[in-house]
């Protein structure tokens, strides 16, 4: 192993080991300390461990790590929430909410989970797929 991935291994262990759980490839990680406000769009998977303040658009998963405060308006196909989210979430394939989580908002998916400890405060909205008979 070379002195570079030494040092990465050394910097980012958790990094390394949370992308490899969510079975797909980890595209950006805007970790604690970080603040971002603005527009976001991606493949793979985003986490957010500071605080956003804006838009987030994907066909993939964003990851909302303990301690993040995010307020934004989210669109992506799966959501997994365990910070603070201000906002509304419109997921394609399912909504994990797991503690410490603080949700204040809208949440639409056809899969919510809500684990014991999370703090909701809001609606839900589960649309039953459309199909034809």
């Amino acid at each position: 192993m070379g002195e570079i991935e030494r040092d990465t291994e050394r910097v980012f262990p958790r990094l390394m080991v949370e992308s490899t759980v969510t079975d797909g490839r980890l595209t950006a990680l805007l970790d604690e300390g970080a603040n971002f406000e603005g527009k976001l769009s991606f493949e793979g998977v985003v986490r957010i461990g500071g605080a956003f303040k804006g838009e987030i658009f994907t066909r993939d998963t964003l990851v909302i790590n303990p301690g993040a405060v995010v307020e934004a308006e989210v669109e992506a196909d799966v959501v997994v929430i365990s910070g603070t989210f201000i906002g509304s979430v419109a997921a394609r394939k399912r909504v994990i909410m797991h503690p410490p989580a603080v949700f204040r908002g809208t949440v639409t998916t056809p899969s919510l989970r809500i684990d014991e400890g999370v703090t909701f405060e809001g609606a839900s909205y589960m649309p039953t797929s459309q199909t034809s008979t």
